[in-house]
């Protein structure tokens, strides 16, 4: 007896559903990363074999390189709250809208009597500041000092946390700037922070 032939068809996927989940996934990726700032000096960070993330929330950077030392802080409420404490500290009235600039600014690189100027810019001519640095020393004009204790009361006063902190420092940079970093910092009894490095392989 012959064998039936079942007539071949060809099959059909409706890929329409696909296509909407991966849009949506590729959307939500978009929207939901943070985009990598770049540093208003190029530091060559010291490499080391270990792997933590850097947290995104009730975090504060210090960055020294090239003699000069900066000072930034994640979350635009934490720094709208450190410029309030900087205003009383130095007696400098800021508007709202100078206020709202600052929470748009990612790293603090020039002396507080040049703020006020510095936020009354566009972002685009911030960009093109050159930045000298946060002053520190040994007095108590310290406005790094001011910045990360302003910068701590700020983050207890909105999130109820302590502010970890973080020194990334060039790797060819003189010890006695970074000495002065630590000394404000143990000023404040901050005796514990972070070290930014870049990865190093480990060697076999």
């Amino acid at each position: 007896m012959p064998r039936v032939k079942v007539a071949r068809k060809s099959t059909a996927t409706d890929m329409t559903a696909m296509c909407d989940v991966a849009f949506l996934l590729l959307t939500f990726f978009i929207l939901s990363a943070k985009p990598k700032t770049q540093d208003p000096v190029h530091a060559e960070v010291p490499a080391s074999t270990s792997i933590i993330t850097l947290p995104e929330n009730d975090f504060s950077t210090i960055l020294v390189a090239q003699g000069k030392t900066f000072f930034s802080v994640e979350g635009a409420e934490i720094r709208m709250e450190t410029l309030k404490g900087m205003a009383d500290q130095y007696k400098i009235q800021f508007t709202p809208d100078e206020i709202k600039a600052f929470a748009n600014v990612e790293t603090v690189g020039v002396p507080v009597n040049y703020l006020k100027t510095y936020l009354d810019m566009s972002s685009k001519e911030r960009s093109q500041v050159a930045q000298n640095g946060v002053q520190v020393d040994t007095t108590d004009n310290n406005e790094l000092f001011w910045w990360v204790k302003n910068a701590r009361k700020a983050d207890i006063a909105v999130h109820n946390k302590e502010l970890r902190i973080a020194i990334k420092g060039d790797s060819k940079e003189e010890y006695p700037t970074i000495a002065k970093i630590i000394t404000t910092l143990q000023k404040q009894k901050v005796n514990k922070f972070g070290l930014i490095t870049s990865l190093r392989t480990v060697t076999k």
